[in-house]
C-alpha cells in the first residue's frame, strides 16, 4: 500500500469552482478563495456554453502575464486577469475568461509552488524557480541558448516524470511536453490532438536527473534568446502518480493504480490502435461528483464542459477504472498517458474511501 507524508493533499493541490461577476479591479476584483494555501500556479477554465480559452497564471511571471494550454500564442499582459495571488485564493479583474458574468461557472486548479522564487545554477542555463519538494512540483523559467545538450536547474531535488514547456515570447511555439513514461526521445504537444512524437530536438534524449531537465536545440524548447516557462512535477507516493495504460476496448476497461483515491485525473491517447487525434481529456471531483465520472475538458480546446458515458471513469479509493470504449479514453491495443493528484491517500491518518 502506498504511503505519505502528504496527510492532506489539499494543501498542495485543490479545484475550486466559482462563479463569475464581472467585476473590474478597480471595483475591488472577484476574490476567490477556499484554495487553503497561496498558489504559485492558477489554471482556468470557463465552464459555459460559450467558447472561452483556458487562462495559466503563475508566481514566476508574475500577476496579469496569462498564456493558454489551448492556444499557441504568446505570452499576453491582462490587466483584467489574475491580478494577485493571495494567501486562500486568487483575485481576479472582469476579463471574459476568468471573470464573466450572468452566473458563468468556472474551474480553477491551484498548485503550491515555494510561495517565492530562487536563482537556480544547477544547470549550464541558469533558472528562476519556485519548487516545493514536498509535492514535487516547481515552476521553471529560462532563457533558451539554442544548444544541444543545454541543461535547466528544476529545484525538485528528484527527478520530474513529466516537464510541460511553453514558450513566452513568441507565438509560433506549441506546447512540448516529456512524460517518462513515453521516455526522452519522445514527447507531445499539449495544445495538439498529435499522438507522440519522436525527435532528440527537444528533450536531447536525455531523462531528467533530481537537479535538471536537458534540452535540445529545437526553438520550441531552447531557440537562442527565448525566455520559456516549465512546469515540472515528480511522482510523490500516495499523492501524485504520472503512468500509462493499455485501452482494451471494453466498457468494463482498464484499472489504474495510484495508490491514492485522485482528485483531478488527465488522459491523452499517446498512440498505437485505431485511435487518432484524439483530445486531451480533464476530469475532477469537484465538477463531478459521483460515480462514473463524466464530466470533462480538453486542455487543447475552447470547448465547455463536455457530460457524456463517451468519457466514463469511476474514481476509486486507489486509482480509476475506465468505463468507456471511447477512443479517447480506450481504443483497444492504444496507449495513454496519464497525470493524477491526490483527493485522499489510501492509507494514513485519514484513509480513502470509496465515493
Amino acid at each position: 500500500m502506498a504511503y505519505t507524508t502528504i496527510k492532506k493533499p489539499s494543501d498542495y493541490f485543490n479545484t475550486v469552482l466559482y462563479t463569475g461577476n464581472n467585476t473590474a479591479i478597480g471595483s475591488g476584483g472577484n476574490a476567490i478563495t477556499g484554495v487553503g494555501f497561496q498558489p504559485d500556479l492558477v489554471w482556468i477554465k470557463r465552464r459555459a456554453s460559450d467558447a472561452a480559452h483556458h487562462a495559466w497564471y503563475d508566481a514566476v511571471r508574475g500577476t496579469t502575464k496569462q498564456i493558454s494550454s489551448s492556444q499557441q500564442d504568446a505570452e499576453t499582459t491582462q490587466s483584467e486577469g489574475l491580478t494577485t495571488f493571495g494567501t486562500d485564493g486568487f483575485t481576479i479583474g472582469n476579463l471574459g475568461r476568468v471573470n464573466e458574468a450572468g452566473g458563468d461557472t468556472y474551474a480553477s486548479w491551484n498548485w503550491l509552488g515555494a510561495n517565492g522564487t530562487a536563482s537556480n545554477t544547477d544547470g549550464s542555463i541558469t533558472s528562476t524557480v519556485s519548487a516545493n519538494t514536498t509535492s514535487g512540483f516547481s515552476i521553471v523559467k529560462y532563457t533558451g541558448n539554442g544548444t544541444a545538450g543545454a541543461t535547466i536547474g528544476h529545484g525538485l531535488s528528484s527527478v520530474p516524470n513529466v516537464v510541460l514547456i511553453k514558450a513566452l515570447t513568441s507565438s509560433s511555439q506549441q506546447w512540448n511536453m516529456y512524460h517518462s513514461s513515453l521516455g526522452n526521445g519522445s514527447h507531445m504537444h499539449f495544445n495538439l490532438t498529435n499522438a507522440v512524437n519522436s525527435s532528440s530536438n527537444y528533450f536531447n534524449n536525455t531523462t531528467p536527473t533530481s537537479s535538471v531537465f536537458s534540452v535540445g536545440s529545437y526553438f520550441e524548447t531552447n531557440e537562442s534568446s527565448t525566455d520559456f516557462i516549465a512546469y515540472c512535477f515528480a511522482e510523490k507516493k500516495g499523492f501524485s502518480k504520472f503512468g500509462s495504460y493499455t485501452g482494451n476496448g471494453n466498457a468494463d476497461g482498464p484499472f489504474i493504480y495510484t495508490g491514492f483515491k485522485p482528485a483531478w485525473i488527465l488522459i491523452k491517447h499517446s498512440g498505437g490502435g485505431t485511435a487518432g487525434g484524439e483530445q486531451w481529456n480533464l476530469q475532477d471531483v469537484k465538477r463531478s461528483t459521483y460515480n462514473p465520472s463524466i464530466v470533462m475538458l480538453s486542455p487543447n480546446t475552447n470547448d465547455a464542459d463536455n457530460s457524456t458515458t463517451n468519457n466514463s471513469l469511476d474514481i476509486l479509493s486507489n486509482g480509476f477504472k475506465v468505463r468507456t470504449v471511447d477512443n479517447r479514453l480506450n481504443n483497444s491495443g492504444a496507449t495513454y498517458i496519464y497525470m493524477a493528484f491526490a483527493e485522499e491517500p489510501l492509507v494514513g491518518d485519514n484513509p480513502a474511501t470509496a465515493r
